[in-house]
């Protein structure tokens, strides 16, 4: 049997990022998860999206952000 796992398109302007932050929440999304595509569609369209270097959880975490529920 095979499995086939899909996973959400990362948004263009962010396609090198597995993880973004909500600057007004600080929430962090990971773009590999199963958020709702309305979500993170709002968060680009509002402009306080924030990344992380290296792009890792610990790293969000670091900055204060928690990692957001899907």
């Amino acid at each position: 049997m095979i499995t086939t796992l899909t996973l959400m398109d990362r948004p263009k302007e962010y396609h090198e990022f597995r993880f973004i932050g909500d600057k007004r929440t600080q929430l962090v999304y990971d773009l590999d998860a199963d958020y709702p595509q309305e979500v993170i569609d709002e968060l680009i369209e509002s402009e306080q999206v924030g990344t992380f270097g290296p792009d890792t959880l610990p790293e969000a975490r670091n900055r204060g952000y928690r990692l957001a529920k899907p």
